[in-house]
């Protein structure tokens, strides 16, 4: 069984950063999709970025593109979000979720797709 737990979230004044990780127990081998979302109340979960480990290719969200670096640390078991720049639409629960799957159907519908392992989420809190 494959566990996932979130860390690093906090508040921080527009133009700082933050880094998040997901620690993940289990065997995530090099078939698994990988992927932060985040969560505000009332609106849609959207997708922010996800890393395929098979490739280690990466995908964004266009409002955080060029912002945010997914990454992940196999020997600590760690998938990583740095934050730069944050903005206060930026504020949500983030939340880390895996599952196992193909290399394009990753690429193609990370944002979309029924994932398997969820976290419990982080809160990042961007204030003006």
């Amino acid at each position: 069984q494959v566990q996932l737990q979130e860390s690093g979230g906090g508040s921080v004044q527009a133009g700082g950063s933050l880094r998040l990780s997901c620690v993940h127990s289990g065997d995530i081998d090099d078939e698994y999709c990988m992927v932060w979302f985040r969560q505000v109340p009332g609106q849609e979960r959207e997708g922010v970025a996800a890393l395929y480990t098979g490739s280690g290719n990466t995908y964004y969200g266009d409002s955080v593109k060029d912002r945010f670096t997914i990454s992940r640390d196999n020997a600590k078991s760690t998938l990583s979000l740095q934050m730069d720049n944050l903005k206060p639409e930026d504020t949500a629960r983030y939340v880390c979720a895996a599952e196992s799957t193909g290399p394009r159907f990753c690429s193609e519908y990370w944002r979309l797709a029924t994932y398997k392992y969820w976290g419990q989420g982080t809160q990042v809190t961007v204030s003006s």
